[in-house]
């Protein structure tokens, strides 16, 4: 096995003879036409909903198909992800549309059509995969990119040429909404998780897309688009790394804008970021596009430009290409700009070539489209995505702590007991509702939830009904006991008579996904509190007082304070939406017939007092005599509990001596020492004990996901590039400094099992491009 995740950058498209051709026949109209999109069906009205911040109030009066493309058409805009629409009539709508921007304009060049697609793609009736919190949770990047390229495949099927994923925003603060959408706090697992998905999705001529660049999940008190005050650092130690590995080792075709303002300056109209750092320094070549209304915002949020012509002039020179939703600020408000020689036309130009470019990579400009040709069937639930749906729920869920009464099913390699004649009481408000699986960006949450009465589309059980498909043998009683997060307190005696008269109790608590205040967890939907929502605290104190073991599952968008909880129930698992096959998955793991190897992906904390936090800190950064604070997770980075159990043996480096541009040959045993199949994520850390600028106490350096049977063991060998231990100096340069390091393997950030000491020799290497940034790794079973 090999999760070396280096791929070559796919050709530009830029040496195709049409893209000069048809830019210099083009009028300044067709130009502007090239770099929007148009997002039919978001008119003012409201009808379906805002799926975007402030769309009613940005988007103005809908406009008409063939009156605002008659210049031609660089998008189209969710034409499946905005309103329930059926998935052969949406393929016919699309192909009509492309064969009248064919047919009917002077040029004739197809447009790019582009989707959401975190959690699978955003359209009734497709595959809704774990959120991408579950992906980090899986350690797991050959599986997560098998997933994208199952979306890919999906979207490329339906005429879809670009998804907006992955979130590669590195978790910095549990009360920020969209901590659902990331991948985990640390940077090294969200690049390689999501330079995976990059390449799946990719893999199948599908254009994936970076977001948010850069910043966003470091805005203040966690508040959606709010400003962010970080240094150039934390930027360059923390932030951007994700970005980097997927443009350079990923080869991703597209990045979106972050809505933050970086130190006062807009991520839209900054040009050091867009053009300087992005395609100057890392060589990306592919198109920037825009963060929903973000080109606006410039003028209304930020306030930087003085109207919507400035604000688009400053946004196209800073390296945006593409103004989406639609054609605000780029169409008639740049057009008087470039007419009055405020802005030269050659930047226009410039964005106008990269997207012919794509288009010509992707083969638009070759297209020819048939509504007919749709068939009146097309499935986006096909059984193979479904199973790999399971999979990866099933790898993502973290069992935090378990005093044996889990798995709950009679399974005689266990020893448990015959389940036969048992009461299992199944209470709370996300025990029997399938969208408490699904996140904020699913179609579910995002969209169908504005259209009542519209039906799910998915074979997605929640949890009490996946237990009674896993455990038909025993007697489940449910009650709701209250609601996600209203007042209303009157179901907790029903919810605790169910409880006292069952063997064990299952707690299903947690969040609802939604948008702009409509849940408790997604976009807009930031946290005051890290407690539970509402008064599922209440109710969960109520079911532990009545003396029977209560399992507590959290279905969350990221990690609460449950600190009492770990305490006082029988067993803790941790879900982060995982999907239309999460309830199948959680009711595997608490019937025992999944052996649970999930690993947090971020810490649990304990207050949100002690927030922002991250297991990056520095040492400053830890608990510490001079304040009251304990800002020590309950549970850390890394942590996951298992079924069987797992020893780590034998941590070796082939060399206790490296150069500082070399790389470190690390070696590790691992045997499963327990009576049932299971998978150990074995996490290699470094400690840098003196540095020039200050360090983390650790960073993880590497990761293996390693499935054993019982007694099985396997050699996990990884090739560290020195590049792993770099840091940006006084100088804020990119170096590699000599001296000692620690190596650290355990089950957790915090947990030191095996340490083994190198030497880093030779001058301070600066880093170059060249340099290598990923861990190969290597599974060698004996």
């Amino acid at each position: 096995m090999s999760s070396d995740l280096t791929s070559s950058r796919p050709a530009t498209g830029s040496g195709d003879p049409r893209v000069d051709a048809l830019l210099a026949r083009m009028t300044l109209e067709e130009k502007l036409a090239q770099l929007v999109g148009l997002w039919e069906g978001r008119g003012g009205s409201g009808d379906g909903g805002d799926v975007a911040p402030m769309a009613d109030a940005m988007q103005g009066e809908e406009s008409d198909f063939a009156e605002f493309a008659a210049h031609g058409l660089g998008q189209m805009t969710r034409p499946f992800g905005t309103a329930p629409v059926e998935p052969a009539d949406g393929a016919r709508a699309v192909a009509a549309r492309q064969r009248w921007l064919v047919e009917s304009t002077r040029l004739g060049i197809p447009a790019l059509v582009h989707e959401e697609c975190l959690t699978g793609l955003a359209a009734w009736r497709a595959t809704t995969f774990p959120a991408p919190l579950s992906w980090g949770a899986s350690f797991h990047p050959e599986l997560v990119e098998e997933v994208g390229a199952a979306i890919g495949a999906t979207m490329a099927g339906l005429g879809v040429h670009q998804g907006l994923a992955p979130v590669l925003d590195v978790v910095r603060d549990a009360r920020w909404g969209r901590v659902e959408e990331c991948i985990a706090e640390d940077p090294y697992l969200v690049g390689t998780v999501g330079t995976a998905y990059v390449r799946g999705v990719q893999s199948a001529g599908v254009v994936a897309t970076l977001k948010h660049f850069v910043g966003y999940s470091s805005s203040r008190a966690g508040r959606n688009l709010a400003p962010v005050h970080a240094g150039p650092r934390e930027l360059a130690d923390v932030l951007l790394p994700p970005f980097e590995m997927a443009v350079r080792d990923g080869g991703v075709r597209s990045v979106m804008n972050s809505y933050a303002e970086v130190d006062g300056l807009p991520v839209a109209a900054d040009a050091a970021l867009l053009t300087g750092l992005l395609r100057e320094a890392w060589g990306f070549e592919g198109t920037v596009v825009a963060d929903y209304f973000s080109v606006a915002f410039l003028q209304t949020l930020h306030g930087v430009a003085e109207d919507l012509g400035d604000a688009a002039a400053q946004a196209l020179a800073a390296g945006i290409d593409v103004e989406l939703p639609t054609g605000t600020a780029y169409l008639g408000p740049l057009a008087e700009r470039v007419r009055s020689g405020a802005l030269p036309e050659g930047v226009v130009d410039r964005a106008v070539r990269r997207v012919l470019a794509q288009k010509a990579e992707l083969g638009l400009l070759d297209a020819t489209f048939d509504p007919d040709a749709v068939p009146d069937v097309v499935d986006l639930d096909p059984p193979e995505h479904g199973r790999l749906a399971a999979r990866l729920a099933e790898e993502s869920l973290v069992l935090l702590s378990n005093d044996g009464t889990l798995p709950l099913g009679a399974r005689a390699d266990d020893g448990g007991d015959d389940a036969a004649g048992r009461r299992v009481a199944v209470v709370g408000p996300n025990a029997d509702d399938p969208s408490a699986l699904f996140g904020c960006y699913s179609f579910a949450n995002h969209v169908l939830a504005q259209h009542p009465g519209t039906e799910l589309g998915l074979d997605a059980p929640g949890v009490l009904a996946a237990l009674r498909e896993e455990l038909p043998e025993v007697e489940l009683v449910h009650a709701r006991g209250v609601d996600v997060d209203s007042d209303d307190t009157s179901g907790i005696g029903a919810a605790v008579e169910a409880a006292r008269g069952a063997s064990v109790c299952v707690a299903v608590l947690g969040d609802r996904a939604g948008l702009f205040g409509r849940g408790t967890s997604g976009e807009g939907c930031d946290a005051e509190s890290l407690d539970l929502p509402g008064r599922q605290p209440e109710l969960l104190e109520a079911l532990v007082a009545t003396g029977t073991p209560v399992v507590l599952v959290l279905l969350t968008g990221r990690p609460y304070a449950v600190d009492r909880a770990l305490g006082t129930c029988a067993a803790v698992v941790q879900a982060f939406f995982p999907g239309q096959e999460g309830g199948r998955a959680l009711a595997g793991v608490l019937s025992g017939r999944v052996n649970p190897s999930g690993r947090l992906p971020v810490s649990l904390p304990r207050s949100v007092g002690a927030q922002p936090y991250s297991y990056l800190h520095p040492r400053l950064g830890g608990a510490s005599s001079v304040s009251n604070i304990d800002t020590a997770p309950v549970r850390p980075f890394g942590h996951g509990l298992s079924y069987t159990t797992f020893e780590r043996s034998d941590l070796r480096v082939a060399s206790s001596s490296v150069p500082t541009d070399g790389a470190l040959e690390v070696s590790c045993r691992v045997t499963n020492t327990g009576g049932r199949r299971g998978a150990d994520v074995v996490q290699l850390y470094g400690r840098d004990p003196v540095a020039s600028v200050t360090r983390p106490v650790t960073q993880l350096l590497g990761y293996a996901r390693v499935e054993l049977d019982p007694g099985e063991s396997a050699e996990v060998l990884l090739d560290v590039p020195a590049h792993r231990l770099s840091l940006v100096d006084r100088r804020l340069v990119r170096v590699v400094e000599p001296g000692a390091v620690e190596l650290v393997v355990g089950p957790t950030c915090e947990d030191v099992e095996l340490v083994v000491g190198v030497e880093l020799t030779g001058p301070v290497h600066e880093v170059t491009p060249t340099d290598r940034r990923l861990v190969r790794v290597e599974v060698v079973r004996s």
